[in-house]
């Protein structure tokens, strides 16, 4: 193979993923021809609805995957977070890229911090893990929805509808726009997604060549922290529709998982967190999504029972 036809979405920040893949790609392999296969998805084109309201996260996959299946595009790239738990056949992550910083970035023009907006401020968001800390935190705010790519919640900031926008801080730094983090919102208080600031490629299974070309980027000690993440969300049945955050660390040869579920309505949180083995991490999740279900968490998640 001597040319790699790499599937993404159109957003900058997707665009800038998928060009620092080609360019690890290009570097890992010598003579490598990288293509990029730029897509529009629905996930990018419904903006008037939340994600959650239009299907989940799994929208922004679906045409990427069906471009594999036609023989468009040879692998894509995804923010991992973006990436449902459970993969549908026949596709793999045979890479994840060294994580960049999971935190949750607080922007705004006039204000330093969480704690420094007055009563009653208007904060834009549609994640609902992000609307249901804001509401345990500071109950007097106003979570309201903001969807579009990162340059148009931005603009929507400037434009004054919002007194402060939570975005990633990962996606601001990698466009080159990391002066507009006024905080940055940090473990424990605060929470990421499961697998925030992760980078994963996409391949189908069978295809043993593109396989073996990537698999020159995947990252050891990022894939085992993800897996930890993304095993307590899958045990919890989460997606973009309930409010589940999770961040794993590593200390020492084990990892540390902190879990957490938000209640929008009524900004109660269940948290829980374990130490355990990096050698399992799928049972450190399971452990950790064990723990906050005993704690309630199915309540806040739909599921009382």
């Amino acid at each position: 193979m001597t040319i790699l036809r790499i599937a993404t979405r159109k957003s900058p920040l997707a665009l800038w993923q998928s060009e620092h893949v080609a360019d690890r790609l290009r570097q890992a392999h010598p003579g490598l021809s990288v293509e990029l296969v730029p897509m529009s998805t629905r996930g990018d084109e419904v903006l008037d609805r939340s994600l959650a309201a239009i299907g989940g996260k799994g929208l922004f996959l679906k045409e990427l995957e069906l471009a594999m299946m036609r023989g468009e595009a040879d692998c894509a790239v995804h923010s991992l977070k973006d990436v449902p738990m459970e993969l549908e056949a026949p596709f793999a992550l045979p890479a994840i890229l060294v994580r960049a910083d999971p935190a949750d970035a607080f922007v705004s023009n006039r204000y330093a911090s969480l704690d420094a907006l007055p009563q009653g401020a208007c904060v834009g968001t549609s994640s609902l893990r992000r609307q249901a800390q804001l509401r345990a935190l500071r109950p007097d705010l106003q979570a309201r929805d903001l969807r579009g790519n990162v340059n148009t919640r931005l603009g929507k900031l400037d434009a004054g509808d919002y007194d402060a926008i939570i975005l990633a801080c990962a996606g601001l730094e990698r466009l080159e726009l990391g002066g507009r983090i006024r905080d940055r919102l940090r473990a424990p208080q605060w929470l990421p997604a499961p697998a925030q600031a992760a980078v994963a490629i996409e391949c189908r299974q069978d295809d043993a060549k593109v396989i073996a070309l990537v698999a020159a980027l995947d990252d050891a000690p990022t894939r085992t922290c993800v897996e930890a993440e993304r095993a307590m969300n899958r045990a919890l049945d989460g997606s973009c529709h309930v409010p589940v955050a999770g961040l794993a660390q590593w200390q020492g040869q084990d990892l540390w998982l902190q879990g957490l579920v938000g209640g929008v309505a009524d900004g109660r949180i269940v948290r829980a967190e374990a130490h355990g083995p990096a050698t399992d991490p799928e049972a450190l999740g399971r452990n950790v999504a064990r723990q906050l279900l005993d704690a309630g968490a199915g309540e806040l998640l739909g599921n009382p029972a």
